[in-house]
Formats: structure tokens, sequence, C-alpha cells
């Protein structure tokens, strides 16, 4: 498969979208996605963008994408966190995940970050095995913590 790598612009959310929607029915979470095309826009292309994504093509069509953003460790300063990488399920398997994965990798190396983080599910075996190839520690006794936005009103309201 021919493919190009490439930073997105403002005009591929909509294919970022359906990209985060089919991880969410991957995840098996497919009513999960509230974020909307236009949320996408404005948060990634403001004057401060809340993220970047590197996209990968096929013939003119958006078959993958590595949507990060930067943050700050108070251990060991700046980091990188990979939100989503995700592949169309026609597209796995042929080496556009792993072309964004490195990247994305080169790009922060570049930067001089200290770290980059990300989650994985622990059923995800074939990422979970294709990380650890690569020389990444899954921390198994670190617990993910979500604060959803009900909780969070809750808990403000109290």
């Amino acid at each position: 498969m021919d493919y190009t790598i490439r930073l997105a612009v403002k005009e591929d959310m909509v294919d970022v979208h359906r990209l985060i929607t089919e991880l969410a029915v991957f995840e098996k979470e497919p009513d999960a996605v509230e974020v909307s095309v236009e949320d996408l826009k404005e948060s990634g292309f403001s004057e401060k963008p809340a993220f970047k994504v590197y996209v990968a093509e096929n013939e003119n069509v958006i078959v993958g994408m590595a949507l990060f953003y930067e943050r700050y460790s108070t251990w060991v300063g700046r980091i990188i966190h990979l939100e989503d990488l995700i592949v169309t399920k026609a597209s796995r398997g042929t080496g556009v995940g792993k072309a964004l994965y490195t990247t994305l990798l080169e790009y922060a190396n570049r930067l001089g970050v200290k770290r980059v983080t990300w989650e994985v599910l622990d059923w995800n075996k074939n990422a979970v095995d294709f990380y650890e190839s690569t020389g990444a520690t899954i921390l198994k006794e670190w617990r993910v913590v979500h604060m959803k936005e009900k909780g969070l009103k809750k808990f403000i309201k109290n």
C-alpha cells in the first residue's frame, strides 16, 4: 500500500472524526464519542491548538491518524501524550500504523521531550505486543482515572 504521512489540516477533521468513531466501535464503546467535527476544528486549529494530528493518506483517502498533544511531567519535564492511534480496518497490517507511530516518535525526539505516553486496552493483544516490541513499557500497576463531566459537576456542586 502506498501512503503518505502528513500533519492534518482543518479540512481533515471530518475524516479524523470518522476514524475516532471507528476506534470507539473497535473499543466496544460505539456511543462514547461526544466530540463533533466542529469541536475538533475549533480545538485543533485555534490560536492555541489543543492537539496536533498526523494523518496517513492513500489515494487521497485518510486511512489512519495519530492525535497527540504536549503535557508536562513534574518528574521529567515536557512529554507528549498520544491520545489515539487508529488505522481503518481495511488498512490494518499494511504498515500504516507503524509509520504513524514512527512519525510521532521522530517528532517527539526532535522536540526533545522526555517521554511519550499513551494508554492501551489490555485485551488489545496486537497493540500490546507491537508496543512492547518497540521498547515501550506498559505499566501494569498504574490505573487510568477519569472524572467525567457529570461527576465533575456533581463534585463541584457539593
